[in-house]
Parts: structure tokens; sequence; C-alpha cells
């Protein structure tokens, strides 16, 4: 098999543009994974279900889609996994994120899709991993980062564990992992000429963002529970204070020089307690909370605003694309009436964008079955693919 088809880096743009992925449509850390492959210049066909599946919300915000096209096949179908397997032939990358075993009743498992290209990437995205007790069971963000410790040590000490959306577990310890493990085994792939499974579990992929923590832990540096430590909003200069007007501001002085510019423009210099002195961790605590709730979230930006006190308003999701340093950087974009994060990271000789708005289930078939020569997408008659091509 030949890499890629006959896409140019000027028809997509980005650092993968010529690489090929199928996504078989899911939801949540697979469609994101996608996302940033089909980002970064990547040709990603979403294999939509008939009837939809995804997001319960309009398929054109569902922006997990953007950059990509799509393709209606419905796996359970007669000649269903064919036509999927046509993409195959002439993909580098698949994405997959069904429960164990799935993929290998619909046809399409890593066997059948090895056995027609060998050098292809197949990307398995799930909560607990191709193996292990809980392989089988259901479940979501929340349940996959309990186990790891990750969720228990998100909050304040005396209240339950705060959740922290779906971001910890599907996306970093998901969708990041799995797409590191893809960029790996492709680089393996082009390298070799043999592809190979990519097994990414969102409780693997959580543990490992831990792994600075547990270095602490066993060096004494870190207590085993919540609001007690350095980073995790037990030291009261590196967390959340709330103004008068009901908004907030973080602080993040750790370092001694940080933290004197901070209680310097805080007022405090010449009042609070000595910062190494833990035993009057919670009286410092009480001291910034009280100063903080003199004036606004605006009146608290403006005071350190040019500073390196490590201090910054806390936005809302609308309120973050009209930040000064966001808006300069263009951290976010406008794409069909949809404001929405620009993609990261940035690149000096291949720049990625929002070429597209998100895939509609089935717009792209025509397209797709053209440009990767498959016209069994489309009904057609389709001759075997040549041998190496």
């Amino acid at each position: 098999m030949t890499m890629a088809g006959t896409e140019t880096r000027d028809e997509h743009g980005g650092p993968l543009a010529g690489v090929r992925v199928v996504e078989l449509a899911g939801i949540g850390p697979g469609p994101f994974a996608a996302m940033l492959l089909a980002d970064l210049g990547a040709d990603v066909v979403r294999v939509d279900r008939p009837g939809g599946g995804g997001l319960a919300i309009n398929p054109e915000y569902d922006i997990t889609n953007r950059n990509k096209r799509s393709v209606v096949v419905d796996l359970k179908a007669e000649g269903g996994a064919e036509r999927v397997l046509g993409l195959v032939d002439r993909a580098d990358v698949l994405i997959e994120g069904y429960r164990p075993g799935v993929a290998e009743r619909l046809g399409v498992g890593p066997a059948v899709c090895h056995a027609r290209n060998p050098k292809l990437v197949y990307g398995r995205m799930t909560g607990w991993g191709q193996d292990g007790p809980l392989a089988q069971r259901a479940g979501h963000d929340i349940a996959y980062i309990a186990p790891t410790g990750t969720l228990g040590m998100i909050g304040k000490a005396d209240e339950p564990p705060t959740v922290p959306a779906n971001l910890v577990g599907d996306f970093a310890g998901g969708s990041l992992y799995l797409v590191v493990g893809i960029l790996a085994a492709l680089h393996h792939a082009r390298d070799t000429g043999a592809g190979q499974v990519v097994d990414a579990a969102i409780v693997d992929g959580t543990a490992h963002l831990t792994s600075m923590i547990h270095g602490m832990l066993a060096a004494g540096g870190w207590q085993d529970r919540r609001g007690a430590n350095l980073l995790d909003g037990g030291c009261p200069f590196y967390g959340t204070y709330e103004t008068t007007d009901g908004q907030y501001m973080a602080v993040g002085a750790l370092e001694q020089q940080f933290y004197d510019e901070f209680i310097d423009l805080l007022g405090l210099a010449d009042t609070a307690p000595a910062r190494k002195d833990l035993t009057r961790w919670g009286e410092l605590r009480e001291a910034v909370s009280a100063r903080f709730k003199e004036r606004t979230r605006e009146e608290w930006t403006a005071v350190f605003e040019g500073s390196d006190a490590c201090v910054a308003p806390v936005l809302s999701l609308r309120e973050a694309p009209g930040h000064p340093h966001l808006a300069a950087r263009g951290t976010f974009v406008d794409h069909g009436g949809i404001t929405q994060p620009a993609p990261a990271p940035r690149f000096t000789r291949t720049p990625t964008s929002v070429r597209s708005g998100p895939a509609q289930p089935g717009a792209d078939t025509a397209a797709v079955a053209r440009d990767w020569d498959v016209p069994d997408l489309t009904g057609e008659p389709t001759a075997p693919p040549k041998k190496g091509s």
C-alpha cells in the first residue's frame, strides 16, 4: 500500500496532509481524537450510522466533526462491512470506539483489516481497555477516572470530589493518548511497513497523567488526600478567590519572587504571615480571601496586569475568546457562525486551520468515493483493489 492518495499539502495543509483516516462514528474521545488529526491536516472520513447516533445536538454544531468528511454506511446490513473495508484498503489509520469484540462481530476488526492492509494503524478507544475484568462494562468519564485516584484528588478537603467536566478522562486521558499512540505507530509503520493495534484506555491515560504526583507521593512530598497539597488547592497562594462581584481570580504564585509581587500588589506585604509557616496557612488564606472581596474581578485584573504575580481572572466559556491575549493569538476562531478553539499546536512550516465546518452525515459520499477510488460507496460496481495500492 502506498501512503495517502493524491491529496497535496496545498489542499489540506498541516503536517498530516496526505494521511488518510477512517473514523467509525462514536461519541466523546474517539471523535475528538479524529478531529485533532483532521485539524493537523489528515483526510478524515467519518463513517456515520444511518439515523445518526452522535451527540444529542444538531450535527451542524458538533465541531468535533470539523475538518472531516462523512459517509453513511450500515455496518449491520449486507455488504456494509465490505464498503468500509474498501476505505480501509486505502487508509493509513482507523479509529473505533466500540466495546471490545464489537468491531470483530461487525466484520471490521483488526485481523480482517490487517489482512487487507498490513500497514494500517488500528486505533481503539475505550474506557477500560481491550482486556481486564471491566473491559466489557459500560462507563463514562467520571467512572473511568474514579478508580485511578485522579478524581479523588480534585476538590476541597471537606467536600465531595469535584467533577472536572469530561476533560480529564475522555479528552486528556483518552483522546490525546490515542493520538500520541497513533502518531507513534504511524511513524513505525512508515519505517517498517508493519501496522499495529493501538489500545488506548482512558484508565491507562488518566493514570499516566498522575505520574508526577505519584513521584511526589513516594518522596513524601504529597499527602494522599484532597486539599492538603501545594497544587490541589491546599496552598493559600495556589487557588481561586471570590471577588466582590461574585466572580473569581486564580492565583498561582508558587515561587518566592512571584509570591512577593503577588502579596505586594494585593496590599498585604506588611501584614500577611510568613508563607512558609504552614501552621498559619489558614490565617493567610483568610487574609487573601478578605482582600480579594474588596474589589471586582475587573479591578483586580487591572491591578495584576503586566505583573509576574501569576494571577489571572477566571473567565467563562463565552468570555474566554475576548481575553486580550487569547484574541491577539487567535486562540479562538469563528467559522460558520460558531466561535470555537483554533487548531493546536501551531507549526511554522505546515500551518493548520479550520477548513470546514462539522461534517454532515453522508454529505461527502460521492466526493470520498471519487477521491479514495472506492466507487462501491455510492452503490456502483467496483473492482478489487490493485495489489500494493
